[in-house]
């Protein structure tokens, strides 16, 4: 399947239906007002606690809009990824629920806590080089190899679909939302995101949040055009595509406010806020948008804000670390 296929931009009709599909399988995850993110900035921020969902991450959602819409021939032979961790579990929480086998290629790097998450919710993992390229190269091969059905991490308007209904339900629980800012990696969380804010609360803005030293996105916009980056630098694992999606891409030329970006030295600070004065347990690439607010890198001045908290899968070697 193309990740153009259709025409377009994803619209509110494609994130109802995937939410329907989700009923029971996602978690409609809290909306929590922030006391100490609050206080730092000086307005009022909710986090969105995608951190809490199955497989902690929101990537449930668009991994299982996008495999229950296959038919059994075509998984007959099972479903194969490439993630860098957050993705992986979620296929492979998909392949356990549909009662089908799961592969997935992930990098040499990937976080031990991710790897083995993956393996415990029954997939098959292999490894492939360090880059999204290499490891979607490896994947490709062996879906040919094998007859298997190959699920597109980011870039396909049904994952932009599924993760669009993280922004369903922000809109919907709160009307009044200035502004939304949710992380980038590949995409797919961001662009389903606005597409269904700037659909359903449309003076709000949506601003996308990357890592310095993995910037694709704002490449390609600068660009006017998906960039290749030469390397990729940066704690926050899960953001971390040498490459914007074509389509993720078009999502966030045409309804994205603005991409932003925070150093890695800002998501540690604000990794060890939220685990040691909020009490959630946040990876460092969920931590991106509130290290975005908290460094000052977008006006949120007098703003209800919105904050995509997008993962908690944290390699607890990291905890004593973020002790403050």
């Amino acid at each position: 399947m193309s990740g153009v296929q259709g025409e377009g931009l994803v619209g509110l009709t494609e994130i109802e239906a995937a939410a329907r599909r989700l009923a029971g399988v996602a978690v409609k995850t809290p909306l929590l007002f922030s006391d100490a993110v609050s206080d730092a900035v000086g307005t009022e921020v909710r986090l969105k606690c995608e951190s809490l969902q199955r497989a902690g991450s929101f990537k449930i959602r668009g991994a299982y809009n996008f495999v229950s819409q296959l038919s059994d021939h075509q998984v007959e032979k099972g479903i194969i990824t490439y993630s860098s961790g957050n993705h992986a579990q979620a296929l492979a929480l998909t392949g356990r629920l549909r009662g089908i086998r799961a592969v997935v290629v992930m990098p040499t790097t990937a976080p031990r806590v991710k790897v083995e998450g993956t393996r415990r919710l029954g997939a098959e993992v292999v490894f492939e080089g360090t880059t999204s390229v290499e490891r979607k190269m490896r994947a490709e091969a062996l879906a040919e190899e094998e007859g298997l059905a190959l699920v597109p991490p980011f870039d396909h308007r049904h994952i932009i679909a599924g993760q669009g209904t993280v922004g369903l339900e922000i809109a919907r629980e709160w009307e009044d939302v200035d502004l939304v800012l949710a992380p980038i990696g590949g995409g797919g969380l961001a662009s389903g995101v606005a597409a269904a804010v700037k659909r359903l609360v449309p003076k709000a803005r949506v601003i996308g949040v990357e890592p310095e030293g993995a910037a694709s996105m704002r490449a390609a916009l600068d660009h006017g055009t998906p960039t290749l980056l030469t390397s990729v630098d940066t704690i926050a694992d899960g953001l971390m595509p040498v490459i914007a999606g074509e389509l993720t891409f078009e999502h966030a030329r045409e309804l994205m406010d603005d991409v932003v970006t925070v150093d890695d030295d800002a998501i540690r600070a604000a990794t060890a806020l939220l685990v040691n004065r909020q009490r959630l347990v946040v990876e460092f690439s969920g931590a991106a948008t509130t290290a975005a607010l908290l460094a000052g890198k977008v006006d949120a001045a007098g703003a209800r804000v919105a904050a995509i908290v997008s993962g908690g899968n944290l390699d607890p070697s990291y905890l004593t670390d973020l002790d403050s």
